[in-house]
C-alpha cells in the first residue's frame, strides 16, 4: 500500500485545495525552522513522532532532514528507543482503563 513515489503526488493533492496547502507548507516550514529548538532536534521529534504514529512517509522524510540536520546514527537510534519506550508506557498507562481494584 505505501508506495514513497507517492510523495510526488502531493502536490497535484494541493492543487485541489491550494489555500490550505499553501498554509500547511508554512506552518510546516515554521514550525521545524531553527527557533528555540535547533532545528537538528525538532527533526529528531518529528522522527520520535513518526516512528509513533507509523508513518511510513514521514519516517523517510524526517529521518533524511534529521540526518541533513547533523543527527548521527546514535541520536537516531535513541530517537527510536524513546519512541518505544513512550508507545509501550501508552499501552501500560491505558490499562489502567480495565484494571480492576482489589
Amino acid at each position: 500500500m505505501y508506495d514513497v513515489n507517492n510523495i510526488k503526488k502531493l502536490p497535484t493533492l494541493g492543487s485541489h485545495a491550494p489555500a490550505a496547502w499553501e498554509a500547511f507548507l508554512a506552518f510546516d516550514k515554521a514550525a521545524l525552522a531553527d527557533g528555540a529548538i535547533p532545528k537538528k532536534y525538532k527533526e529528531l521529534m518529528a522522527v520520535a513522532v513518526a516512528l509513533t504514529t507509523q508513518c511510513p512517509y514521514c519516517i523517510e522524510i524526517h529521518s533524511k532532514a534529521a540526518r541533513k540536520a547533523g543527527a548521527s546514527e546514535e541520536e537516531m537510534a535513541e530517537t527510536a528507543f524513546v519512541s518505544a519506550a513512550i508507545r509501550a508506557g501508552g499501552a501500560i498507562t491505558h490499562a489502567t482503563h480495565f484494571v480492576q481494584d482489589a
